[in-house]
């Protein structure tokens, strides 16, 4: 192949489609600090989700830093090794201890019994993360955080638009918090929200990404600047009235793959829970030791192809020289997670990936594993 395949890539709307909003930009002369476009993605963002508050942030980053912040966590925090690094970053820029759990082996998220294990009288909240959209077990770890007094704040950087049992799995927990990366199924180019429950819970958010201004003179907490820009609200207002075509269209490549690669021995794939509604952010394969090549025997073929899959996430956050002198560090105590990211390899999945692309994926997974 001539052309570098990427894991995922956004559904970009023609070009003319944009300059209307950039022409009212122009126009309106607000470029920042909750402009008009701001405003309306908020409220569209939230109607879409079925959430009833919603808060832009520049990125997904700064929106965890804040809800730590917001629900003025303390102590130490447990969370999964098994995630993108800005999880547990988050943490640290809060001064605050990540406490790593193992996770489950079918789900890859945190698994509620090793939760319960790891609470101390220092433990404040739960960070969990909704791995590849597929929701958290919300109802044991939510019965946990009440028999403990903790707060709970989600992850849910890929769990745009899913819901559980006709509800989105974005109302659990005290926060959850979305990314809306040029990567992820709806983006701003670069963006984030924090999904909250009340008016006030939004306010003192609102504030803290505003360096902490409740007004002009008068300032309330040592905010950041995290606010989303007129520009990055605009592209959102414009992807939202594609998404649900963006998503149909992931949902075939998902079958295309499912249909294909689902009996190759040695490769397991993820199964979708019952009740759920999935975004098909990702297309993850576990790569077992049944099949004839490793892992990175077979990441390395992709690459010979131009093909760009992910071992995500390898290694584990735990393993980075900022986390690793940590005790619950151990890899020893983290056997399913240490499995899963050895084996693990996301295979590109995006709205207009071709398919005669994915067929050359399925091919080459068919001749690795001698058929």
């Amino acid at each position: 192949m001539s052309k570098v395949i990427p894991v995922t890539s956004p559904l970009l709307p023609p070009l003319e489609e944009f300059i209307p909003y950039l022409e009212q930009m122009w126009e309106s002369r607000r470029l920042t600090n909750g402009g008009p476009f701001h405003e309306q993605l908020e409220q569209a963002l939230a109607e879409y989700l079925g959430v009833d508050y919603l808060c832009l942030f520049a990125n997904g980053t700064l929106a965890l830093v804040t809800a730590l912040q917001a629900l003025r966590i303390t102590g130490e925090v447990i969370t999964t090794p098994y995630s993108f690094v800005a999880t547990a970053h988050s943490l640290l820029w809060n001064d605050l201890a990540p406490v790593f759990v193992d996770i489950d082996p079918v789900t890859c998220n945190l698994d509620p019994a090793s939760i319960e294990k790891a609470i101390t009288p220092k433990t404040t909240a739960i960070l969990p993360v909704h791995c590849y959209g597929t929701p958290c077990d919300v109802e044991k770890i939510q019965a946990i955080a009440d028999n403990y007094g903790l707060k709970v704040i989600y992850d849910a950087a890929h769990t745009f638009g899913v819901r559980q049992n006709g509800t989105s799995i974005l109302r659990h927990g005290d926060l959850s918090i979305l990314s809306f990366h040029a990567t992820k199924v709806f983006n701003t180019f670069e963006g984030g929200a924090i999904v909250c429950p009340d008016a006030k819970t939004k306010k003192r958010i609102d504030y803290l990404k505003n360096f902490g201004f409740a007004d002009e003179v008068t300032v309330v907490a040592p905010g950041i600047n995290g606010k989303m820009s007129e520009i990055n609200a605009a592209f959102g207002l414009l992807q939202l009235k594609h998404i649900d075509r963006a998503l149909g269209m992931r949902q075939r490549i998902d079958q295309r793959y499912r249909e294909a690669i689902g009996q190759i021995p040695g490769l397991e794939l993820f199964t979708l829970p019952q009740g759920h509604e999935a975004n098909y952010s990702y297309f993850p394969i576990l790569v077992t030791e049944r099949y004839p090549l490793s892992r990175d025997q077979v990441y390395e073929l992709m690459r010979a192809h131009d093909i760009l899959a992910r071992r995500y996430f390898y290694p584990l956050i735990c393993e980075f020289p900022m986390y690793r002198g940590l005790p619950s560090a151990d890899l020893s105590k983290l056997p399913v997670a240490k499995r899963i990211s050895s084996q693990i390899l996301c295979l590109p999945i995006y709205p207009d990936l071709p398919d005669e692309v994915v067929d050359t994926i399925c091919t080459l997974l068919r001749q690795g594993a001698g058929q």
